[in-house]
């Protein structure tokens, strides 16, 4: 679907409409708000509680491990100063929930890997991981175009936001149940109304980050949370018909996020982003085993962990054109590389998740 979107796209065979691709941002924000409902009513406490601490690493030691390596092989390979090789860092380690978030939920739906909580311990820390890399790119992009960063409340504001998010999630959650206790609403009706609360949580999120920073598509899973913890049949029930409405979903989330890549951009970076991105993903698996140790995860499952972490999509298709519109000087090689890591992550980090999750969860189910 990736590669689809890459054909049809307005560098390509241009057999999109561009009245729909000025619709892509919104569509793709709706799109991944649903698989992250998915994810949410996929949750269990249990499950949570397994993971626990494990999963808090997750959300930062690999993307920082990433982000700060890359700032230095940029630095190093392609001669731009630490300031603007920092943000092209943070754009390319930020993980991608729409790529890895379905197919935990299939391992999860299938009871794969489910006894030490692998699946929803990479759906936990994905989820937060964005959080942490947007945040710090943030840091680096205001320091270049000379604004006053505050440290102390950008380093706070990653777990404030989060714990916002989480709250709101909360509340929406709770919300929706009562009034579907109160009111006759059929499941149907029940999932438009589920859908919109996360909508406006996700706008609100967006519409108060200056001043103070919520994570509005952690507070997306936290509804779906709420919802099968407190009431699991109707949790059931609405995860079936989101599971439907995520067939068409999907298709539209993953050509338009395709169709995000230029292609010629991405081939400019040659070789050289090639080696960049490459050596982010070693720091970004020594991350994840570094988040790892002292669990009880096997060896073949955090090798899995260090695969399925791999991804990237989304974020990178939204921010890597922020430097160059805001007049950054290298701001044409960080988009250049941040298209490439689409490009060269996204497919093989999917077949690479579908492989080795086949063969090392279902060899623990057996």
């Amino acid at each position: 679907m990736l590669l689809l979107g890459v054909a049809i796209c307005p560098y390509g065979f241009n057999w999109i409409d561009p009245t729909f691709l000025g619709l892509s941002r919104d569509l793709r924000i709706i799109t991944l708000i649903i698989i992250l409902l998915r994810a949410g009513l996929g949750l269990h406490r249990d499950a949570i509680r397994k993971v626990g601490m494990p999963a808090v690493k997750m959300s930062f030691i690999p993307c920082l491990l990433e982000g700060l390596a890359i700032t230095f092989l940029a630095n190093q390979i392609l001669g731009i100063s630490y300031l603007e090789a920092g943000m092209l860092g943070f754009i390319i380690a930020a993980v991608s929930p729409s790529v890895i978030v379905p197919q935990m939920l299939s391992f999860i739906e299938r009871g794969m890997g489910t006894t030490r909580g692998v699946p929803t311990l990479i759906l936990a820390g994905a989820s937060a991981d964005d959080v942490v890399a947007i945040t710090v790119f943030s840091v680096f992009l205001g320091t270049y175009l000379g604004k006053s960063v505050n440290l102390v409340w950008t380093v706070l504001g990653i777990p404030l936001s989060i714990i916002l998010g989480i709250i709101s999630g909360l509340i929406l959650g709770y919300t929706l149940l009562h009034l579907f206790k109160r009111f006759k609403i059929r499941n149907s009706e029940k999932l438009l109304l589920i859908l919109a609360a996360a909508i406006f949580i996700k706008g609100i999120g967006d519409a108060l980050h200056n001043w103070v920073p919520v994570a509005g598509l952690i507070g997306v899973i936290g509804i779906g949370f709420v919802i099968v913890d407190r009431n699991p049949n109707l949790g059931v029930q609405l995860s079936e018909k989101f599971t439907k409405v995520w067939i068409l979903a999907e298709i539209i989330l993953f050509v338009l996020v395709g169709a995000q890549v230029n292609i010629y951009l991405a081939i400019s970076a040659g070789a050289a982003g090639i080696l960049i991105i490459s050596g982010g993903l070693l720091a970004r698996s020594l991350g994840v085993y570094l988040s790892l140790l002292g669990t009880r995860l096997t060896s073949a499952e955090k090798i899995f962990s260090m695969v399925a972490y791999n991804p990237k999509a989304k974020v990178q298709a939204a921010m890597g054109a922020v430097p160059l519109e805001v007049g950054v000087a290298s701001g044409d090689i960080i988009l250049a590389v941040s298209v490439l890591a689409i490009l060269f992550t996204a497919p093989l980090g999917a077949v690479g998740v579908k492989i080795v999750g086949e063969k090392v969860l279902k060899e623990e189910k057996n």
